[in-house]
């Protein structure tokens, strides 16, 4: 079975892997920062990736940044490749649990899970890429229960808001929450900001390989989910948002596949009633609805072709007007911008029947924060309430 805990052989609480990344650099500051936290307070880690020098850098900057000089000497390095299985081998057989950064997950992310179920390893992503997510359940779901190690994906910003805020606004509702929408926006600071390419690359071959992700999905032989209540209207692929005061289009990331296979999930295994789910993201105004006319028609054209994808990939911001870039956002970029949630369910209050007539209670629920780190508010019979996460 796997291990909860440390021991002689297997020292740290946590390894980072992929820790000389984009993300995974800020993962160690995280790690650093909250290390005292763990338990007895005291979190054993360690980094890991292919090449030492620049895992040195990324501790070197972490203890810089935190003015923690300490770090440099008490968190040990260590050497492992995706494309050496020995290597993960060896650094999955001495962590309790992995943290993997290495995206595109499609490409990178296999070979860490497969040998953290083999060695016994928990193994934690912040993939959002439901062709990876949904592959790995199918090919190692089995393997994995039977040695007790636990894979969870889409621990980042895909998919833990949306995830949890539908779970945090259905246990508010006093009744049988039926449906949810949520409406995503994010704002940057006077610094601008972008995303980095690592999204934008997830995003070109999740839509290329879409009948591959639909053939994948019938290997499941799910049934439909049952529908409690009236079924959720499904909106426009560009309308205009009273619940912004915006124009929206639907969510293209992981959010609705990560919901509803914890819908399923829940529905299955502890047999709760399953909530509806419809995601939309912002986009402003109408001079923005330009540029997402002509940058979404040159996208869905381009991807479709090999050398369409190769031009997508080799110059991220002249084809989405500077909103994703090869060097990612600067920390000041980081610390300036913020996002919100708006979680709008519908249901039936307690002592009504579902199977009768339309939804006759309404919620409310708001997650917000600065970057990616989430704060749950609650509105409901004019109360809030306040969770950070």
């Amino acid at each position: 079975m796997a291990a909860f805990s440390t021991s002689s052989s297997r020292p740290y609480h946590i390894i980072i892997f992929g820790a000389s990344g984009f993300t995974g650099q800020f993962v160690v500051e995280e790690v650093a920062r909250t290390a005292s936290e763990g338990p007895k307070g005291n979190l054993k880690w360690a980094v890991a990736g292919r090449n030492r020098t620049k895992l040195e850098k990324v501790v070197e900057q972490a203890a810089g940044a935190l003015s923690k000089p300490e770090l440099k000497s008490e968190v040990d390095i260590l050497v492992a490749d995706v494309s050496d299985p020995d290597s993960l081998a060896v650094m999955c057989k001495q962590a309790v649990i992995v943290l993997s950064c290495v995206g595109p997950y499609r490409f990178f992310g296999e070979p860490v899970v497969k040998s953290c179920v083999e060695n016994g390893t928990h193994c934690i992503d912040i993939s959002g890429e439901p062709q990876f997510l949904e592959r790995m359940q199918l090919n190692y779901h089995d393997q994995a229960a039977e040695k007790g190690v636990y894979i969870v994906g889409s621990c980042g910003f895909d998919s833990i808001p949306a995830d949890m805020g539908v779970i945090y606004t259905r246990d508010q509702f006093k009744g049988t929450l039926t449906s949810i929408e949520s409406f995503l926006t994010a704002s940057a600071g006077t610094e601008g900001g972008c995303i980095h390419d690592g999204t934008w690359q997830s995003a070109i071959y999740g839509l290329a390989d879409g009948n591959k992700l639909r053939s994948l999905r019938k290997k499941f032989g799910h049934k439909p989910l049952p529908v409690v209540g009236a079924k959720i209207k499904r909106r426009g692929t560009l309308f205009y948002s009273n619940e912004l005061q915006q124009y929206a289009i639907p969510f293209m990331g992981s959010d609705p596949s990560v919901v509803k296979r914890t819908q399923r999930f829940l529905n299955e295994e502890l047999t709760e009633s399953p909530v509806q789910y419809g995601a939309y993201v912002g986009v402003g105004g109408i001079s923005n609805i330009f540029k997402l006319v002509f940058a979404g028609l040159m996208f869905f054209f381009l991807v479709k072709f090999s050398f369409g994808r190769n031009l997508l990939i080799k110059f991220p911001e002249f084809f989405s007007f500077g909103f994703f870039s090869k060097e990612g956002p600067t920390r000041k970029q980081m610390e300036g911008s913020s996002f919100r949630f708006i979680f709008h369910g519908e249901g039936y209050t307690e002592g009504s029947d579902p199977s009768e007539g339309k939804p006759n209670g309404k919620i409310r629920t708001l997650v917000k924060g600065p970057g990616t780190m989430p704060i749950f508010h609650n509105i409901l019979n004019e109360k809030s309430i306040t969770y950070f996460g």
